[in-house]
């Protein structure tokens, strides 16, 4: 059994496709430190929240983020920041003022089980456009992907091709050599 820290149910259902239904949800808040690094953010959560659980059972958190290029990388690991301070219409009003709208989504998976700390990346790259679309959340509106939005694909489209999606299936292969 992994104990999948977040909030996010839609999180746990998506590692659920990867990891079989061996994926418990643990609502922890743990200490978010600051940094460029996800890989950095997301083991730190994972070593903190292993050791404030009980230690019992293998810990994983995951960190993602925006990354424009145009503007180095912002807001990368501050996404969640920039969205709540900003919101997703000026990110795409700051991005549209540009040339290039070249931007990815980055996601680290961080393991820790006590001795073992792994992370896994996976990215899909995109374009930022004028918002569109009803689904999804966050950044979803004004990222398009092979000619949609996020929040024009239905949770299956978005899942297949997800930065979140390829992280887990890196995890689920080193999972099952070991």
């Amino acid at each position: 059994m992994i104990r999948f820290v977040t909030g996010n149910e839609g999180k746990v259902r998506e590692a659920r496709e990867y990891l079989n239904d061996d994926v418990r949800q643990i609502d922890y808040d743990y200490t978010e430190v600051q940094s460029d690094d996800l890989a950095e953010i997301a083991l730190h959560g994972a070593r903190e929240a292993f050791e404030e659980t009980g230690g019992e059972e293998p810990i994983v958190v995951d960190d993602a983020g925006l990354f424009i290029d145009a503007v180095g990388g912002f807001p990368g690991p501050y996404s969640a920041y920039v969205e709540d301070t900003l919101g997703v219409e000026r990110v795409w009003q700051l991005a549209e003022r540009e040339e290039n709208r070249r931007a990815h989504f980055r996601c680290v998976v961080a393991y820790y089980d006590g001795e073992n700390a792994e992370t896994f990346s996976g990215a899909v790259p995109g374009t930022l456009v004028a918002p569109r679309g009803d689904g999804g959340f966050g950044y979803d509106p004004i990222f398009e992907h092979e000619g949609k939005t996020l929040a024009e694909m239905s949770t299956e489209e978005k899942n297949a091709i997800s930065h979140r999606g390829r992280a887990l299936a890196k995890f689920a292969d080193w999972l099952a050599e070991q």
